[in-house]
């Protein structure tokens, strides 16, 4: 692995973090309500301290530690998930203050059945943000597998996506994604990866074809809009749009992240999906050093590194 794919891979987890925080202050606020964030602050409605994050880096430590820890196990994955809902592991503050309604329907099925193939909603309706928040672990990991297995590489993707939210929409778009940011990672330009004429994507699409909602992003349908289209939602289609969306034509990590976090709304998922792009394509030295040092409990954040960089 050379330095530069290294830097990218930090880059990726280390980024969704920032983005998380950054928008973690405005949380539930619509656009234009609140002072544009350009830095860490305080506040929002989990009263956190600057450089806090919420549950979208929580579960993707304890996605990581599963990784690391028990190889690939959908059970030990969602196990983790339910030691930071119920008892404040991979928190922050050492206590669960945020959880999607999906996510805590879904594990508490799991609490049940111990299947986390079926315990996420397969219903339309629960197609909501919170597999894709917590992606980063997955590409990182198995990197190694693009560009020569693209469809095991999906899998995976599409599998971490089960233990909370098994809709179609969200699935695919851990299948998407992953692709995306194993591409940057790799070192391939960004207007390549973002092309709907890339390679790699038509591989993807034979194997299975892609949500037509999911399939209208890959399109490039981010590049046809802007503001008020394009919202910070929890649905996962407009999520990945509005990441999508703030990254595609950004100068630098910074800005690509402050116009996610700025649409508002569900700012620190939108914030934390975009900084999975950013961070993945500029990597972890492209993260201003203010933001990377500004982080709270980097030592979490090192440790799942360690388990997925094994």
């Amino acid at each position: 692995m050379s330095l530069a794919t290294l830097d990218r891979q930090r880059g990726c987890l280390m980024g969704l973090a920032v983005g998380d925080a950054l928008g973690a202050a405005v949380e539930f606020q619509p656009p234009g309500s609140f002072k544009l964030v350009e830095d860490y602050r305080d506040g929002g409605p989990h009263r956190l301290a600057p450089g806090e994050w919420t549950d979208d880096t929580s579960m993707a430590l304890a996605l990581a530690d599963s990784i690391g820890e028990a190889g690939w196990d959908l059970n030990d994955q969602a196990t983790r998930y339910l030691q930071w809902f119920r008892e404040g592991k991979y928190s922050v503050t050492g206590s669960c203050f945020d959880i999607g309604i999906a996510t805590r329907e879904a594990l508490a099925r799991f609490e049940s059945s111990y299947d986390a193939q079926s315990s996420g909603s397969r219903e339309i309706r629960s197609s909501g943000n919170g597999s894709i928040m917590r992606l980063a672990p997955v590409p990182i990991h198995f990197l190694n597998l693009f560009p020569d297995n693209i469809a095991k590489l999906a899998d995976r993707a599409a599998e971490s996506s089960l233990p909370t939210h098994g809709s179609p929409l969200c699935v695919d778009a851990c299948r998407y994604m992953a692709l995306i940011l194993a591409g940057l990672m790799q070192g391939i330009d960004r207007d390549v990866v973002l092309s709907p004429d890339w390679k790699p994507l038509a591989e993807l699409r034979s194997q299975q074809e892609l949500a037509p909602e999911i399939a209208e992003i890959a399109e490039g349908s981010f590049r046809q809009l802007s503001p008020p289209q394009i919202v910070g939602s929890g649905y996962v289609v407009k999520s990945m749009e509005a990441a999508l969306w703030a990254f595609h034509d950004a100068g630098d990590f910074r800005e690509a992240v402050l116009k996610a976090v700025n649409l508002g709304n569900d700012s620190d998922t939108t914030g934390a999906i975009c900084s999975q792009f950013a961070g993945a394509f500029w990597g972890e030295s492209g993260i201003p050093h203010s933001w990377r040092t500004g982080l709270a409990k980097p030592e979490m954040l090192e440790e799942a590194l360690s388990s997925i960089l094994s």
